[in-house]
């Protein structure tokens, strides 16, 4: 697959005719091939966004929702296209790229039905015959840099909010999934959006340390978010901050699911197996911690260990399976070495633990301990952790004890127990008797601690990507006192 850049009305290649290529993980052939853009390439696109922005901010709010309508309908016709690209280039498995799909259909009709909600109020003032109001306008240029774990879901993410809001956008693409990253692009140009709204944005991966520094550094760029690691989380919000320019950071997360004493252990189990092996553990939101009560420790790790087991993992090209590729052989690798640092301080691997090229098994380490690498390392593969726990005392502070905050479960048949447990654990997210992995567009998503910080969804999304201004109108003559 070939790709270009969309900057403006033009698609053009790089302005030096430079391109990279994005492998397949499994084959090893070329999935695309896309430009190497400049940091000329870059600039222009952040001054086409520019260019766009009077009139797309000062369009009707009811005439942006129908042309996101119309892009929902769009991505959904491309649904083929999407799958197929995502597929190959991070060889995931059907499921997963078909289920990015429908969210990031959803985004856009949630992003739609918010364009009228960009509001404000009167606020009462203590000065005679003042009008004051708050009142939340489009910033300007949104910079979004979408990753490649969940790309149509994420690289929607990015633009569909800045753009509801009236701001004009700016995507810059993963290197590990250009193809399916410049779709998202062409989804808003067949959609009709007028030219310059959304722009996308390829480079090599070498040179995505300038490009990203050009782009935060424009001074048309006002809002930015990221979607990636905590390393890269903090030089983006480093360089955001130095320009005095607000960043959205959604960053990495070791999600805990707390089983306690009472939980009912076959729903467990079977969140943990969702949580812990979607994507090949490739999501933010992963289950990579099990805290579990040691009263019913053994019987909840016999039950995992078997649910593991019996999870089919390969090519997914060669048929139906629920275990992909990861990204890459250096990912799976490391992986293995995770698992066999734990055991080799004393962890019972008790299901998978092995590879063969980028494919690894549903994977279960028990009796993980502090000492061991995958206590704090996220892992960001298909392999969780069972660490037990002496009461919810020990299980709240082993949930605690990390430098993440994404998102967190906790399972047990006393809901209010449950939900006295959930607020106690540190993380913007938490689910009672439901997976780690759930996003909803309408929900306020985000972390905190190294997990960062601002809210993707619903009303926080708004506040996020919008400017409050106060304005107040006076209806009487004035009086100073001098």
């Amino acid at each position: 697959m070939n790709v270009s850049l969309l900057i403006g009305d033009s698609q053009p290649a790089a302005s030096n005719g430079k391109v990279f290529q994005r492998l397949n993980p499994l084959s090893g052939e070329v999935a695309t091939e896309a430009p190497a853009a400049t940091l000329e390439d870059a600039d222009a696109a952040v001054a086409a966004a520019a260019a766009a922005f009077p009139a797309w901010s000062a369009l009707g709010p009811n005439a942006r929702r129908a042309l996101l309508l119309k892009a929902a309908d769009t991505l959904d016709t491309m649904r083929e296209d999407f799958v197929r690209t995502m597929i190959n280039e991070i060889a995931t498995t059907e499921v997963w790229a078909s289920f990015n799909v429908k969210l990031a259909a959803g985004m856009l009709r949630e992003a739609a039905s918010l364009t009228t909600q960009v509001g404000g109020e009167v606020i009462p003032s203590d000065k005679p015959g003042c009008i004051a109001m708050s009142v939340r306008q489009a910033a300007g240029v949104s910079l979004g840099i979408a990753p490649w774990n969940a790309p149509i879901i994420l690289g929607v993410r990015a633009v569909a909010m800045p753009v509801a809001c009236g701001n004009t956008a700016v995507l810059k693409a993963s290197e590990l999934c250009p193809g399916t990253h410049r779709l998202i692009g062409e989804v808003f140009s067949k959609a009709g959006f007028p030219a310059g709204v959304v722009n996308v944005i390829t480079n090599a991966p070498e040179d995505a340390p300038a490009i990203v520094e050009c782009l935060v550094a424009h001074p048309a760029v006002k809002r930015i978010n990221f979607t990636g690691s905590t390393r890269v989380g903090r030089i983006i919000g480093e360089l955001a901050a130095r320009h005095l320019k607000p960043a959205l950071l959604e960053l990495g997360g070791k999600a805990p699911l707390i089983v306690l004493a009472d939980a009912d252990l076959d729903a467990a189990v079977a969140a943990v197996a969702f949580g812990a092996f979607i994507n090949q553990g490739q999501v933010c939101m992963s289950t990579e911690r099990v805290i579990v009560d040691e009263t019913v420790a053994d019987r909840f790790v016999e039950k995992l260990s078997a649910k593991a087991t019996s999870l089919p993992a390969g090519d997914p090209r060669s048929g139906p399976v629920v275990i992909g590729s990861l990204i890459d052989e250096g990912p799976a690798r490391r992986v293995i070495e995770l698992i066999e640092d734990a055991v080799s301080k004393g962890a019972k691997r008790v299901a998978g633990g092995d590879r063969s090229g980028t494919i690894v098994p549903a994977s279960v380490v028990d009796r993980v301990t502090k000492d061991m690498r995958i206590y704090s390392e996220e892992s960001f593969g298909p392999v969780v952790s069972v660490i037990r726990a002496s009461g919810v005392e020990e299980a709240i502070r082993l949930a605690n004890d990390t430098e993440y905050g994404l998102s967190a479960a906790v399972f047990s048949r006393d809901v209010a127990r449950a939900l006295s447990v959930a607020k106690r654990i540190e993380s913007g997210i938490c689910h009672i008797n439901g997976p780690t992995v759930h996003d909803e567009a309408q929900m306020p998503f985000g972390g905190v601690k190294g997990s960062g910080y601002g809210r993707f969804g619903g009303q926080a999304g708004i506040a996020e990507f919008t400017d409050l201004r106060w304005i107040t109108i006076e209806t009487e003559p004035q009086h100073y006192p001098f």
